[in-house]
């Protein structure tokens, strides 16, 4: 994933030291520093309260984008619905797309019936294969399409 260069930039311009990013996570300094440098990934609850910290897209953390736009929190419901609707609309089974993201179909299930968000790594793959946006995703934009960098 490439997200560490806007994540130093972001805590850069708001002027916020790792250990106070740590400390509104809830986590260790050094579990955050792996974040930021890329070494671990970033859980999904994670990854949207930062973006809601920062006031900002998941797109531009991870560095699809460059418009730093504030966007609504996520509508878990919406969320599946979209990740069902992504799958069905690339025709995709619920088999396919657990083999494309090296997971079982039971996980592609659990997603699409809202009982949990779908994981940042599983996230990131569909979004960078599919040309697709993270935030359509998680239902906090209506715009499918990821404005892309220049």
């Amino acid at each position: 994933m490439n997200y560490e260069n806007n994540l130093k930039a972001l805590r850069t311009e708001f002027n916020i030291s790792q250990k106070q990013l740590s400390e509104m996570l809830e986590i260790d300094r050094t579990t955050y520093n792996h974040y930021e440098n890329n070494y671990i990934t970033i859980p999904i609850k994670h990854l949207i309260k930062l973006s809601e910290f920062f006031h900002t897209s998941i797109d531009y953390i991870f560095g699809f984008t460059n418009l730093h736009n504030k966007l609504p929190n996520i509508t878990p419901s919406l969320a599946s619905t979209r990740l069902k609707e992504f799958r069905k609309n690339n025709k995709l089974t619920q088999a396919k797309l657990a083999e494309i993201l090296n997971t079982n179909q039971s996980v592609i299930a659990n997603y699409e019936r809202g009982r949990t968000l779908i994981a940042t790594p599983f996230l990131y793959t569909i979004c960078k294969k599919y040309d697709i946006s993270a935030d359509y995703l998680l239902g906090r934009t209506d715009e499918p399409k990821v404005i892309k960098k220049q």
